[in-house]
């Protein structure tokens, strides 16, 4: 099997094609043949070395795809030989940067009908974190008001949607260019952070959902409700003041496992979300997939086309 790999931290640069094993599925495994693997921010972080030691290396990225199912192990009824799949790998685990892939058959679902692997590789992870941040984690009800922080991106996009669905007023964030993107995404009130501040336009708000972090995160403590909840992804600033004791703070645990990947579908099939604006590169083409990620002004979802 081919895959893109790192045997040291760095840049872009170190991302290089190797040959490695084909691997064989052992209990309630499947070999998935990859058509598409999309690009999260946690991938060219891990890449420079922010987020892991040494001890991963060699480490290949990626985090969700969406392929066939090429072979199952013992004890996987659910899959057979020719199944479209999308799903995620363990969470740490990585290696979707490449033509095939070893995961548990617990991580992955049928792949949604009527979506291209590219288009279902572009919603697995994404969906996941905002399906366990506003709906496990915040627990958002219908009702309330909840502001998104970086409506564009392609967790924060996904999550206005999920929001709007669940009987929520919106209120989303983003730069004047993405304005009309998350209008369209449902989004009730859009605020372009380039021309006004978000806290002098947002009323008191039940949730905010962070995925920008730094000074945001600290700026958004002043528009929560006393007894409100704040679910970050991203971190705040270094050395920040903690938040203040009326806000509930939560980091949530995104853990991997098929029942998301089915709420994904349900939601997909209700109409209540629909896939993020994608930008897509060739797999060999990783490195520039990620330089364009770590700008930060990314709409939707980066996807890597393997096959």
């Amino acid at each position: 099997m081919k895959a893109i790999q790192i045997q040291e931290f760095g840049g872009p640069e170190v991302l290089q094609i190797r040959e490695l094993p084909h691997p064989e599925p052992g209990e309630g495994e499947i070999v998935a043949a990859i058509h598409a693997a999309s690009v999260n921010p946690t991938d060219w972080k891990t890449r420079a070395g922010q987020r892991a030691g040494g001890d991963i290396l060699p480490w290949v990225p990626g985090c969700d795809f969406s392929g066939i199912v090429e072979a199952v192990g013992p004890g996987v009824t659910d899959f057979k030989p020719g199944d479209a799949v999308f799903g995620v790998p363990p969470q740490g685990g990585g290696g979707t940067y490449a033509d095939t892939l070893l995961v548990d058959a617990a991580l992955v679902a049928r792949k949604p009908e009527g979506l291209s692997h590219v288009q279902s590789a572009a919603i697995a992870l994404i969906g996941l974190t905002a399906l366990v941040s506003l709906e496990d984690t915040a627990k958002i009800k219908s009702g309330e008001t909840v502001l998104i922080q970086g409506g564009a991106g392609g967790v924060g996009g996904f999550g206005v949607q999920v929001a709007k669905h669940a009987g929520c007023t919106v209120y989303a964030t983003c730069s004047t260019r993405n304005v009309d993107y998350v209008r369209g995404l449902g989004a009730d009130h859009v605020i372009d952070y380039t021309r006004e501040k978000f806290e002098d336009v947002v009323p008191p708000c039940d949730v905010v959902f962070d995925t920008v972090g730094g000074e945001v995160q600290e700026r958004s403590f002043g528009v929560i409700k006393p007894g409100g909840r704040l679910a970050w992804i991203a971190r705040g600033s270094e050395g920040a003041d903690p938040p203040p004791d009326t806000v509930q703070m939560f980091r949530p645990r995104v853990d991997r496992d098929r029942a998301h990947l089915e709420r994904i579908k349900e939601l997909l099939d209700a109409g209540a979300v629909t896939v993020p604006e994608i930008t897509e590169f060739p797999w060999e083409r990783a490195g520039a997939a990620q330089e364009l990620s770590a700008t930060g002004h990314v709409r939707g979802k980066i996807v890597l086309r393997v096959r």
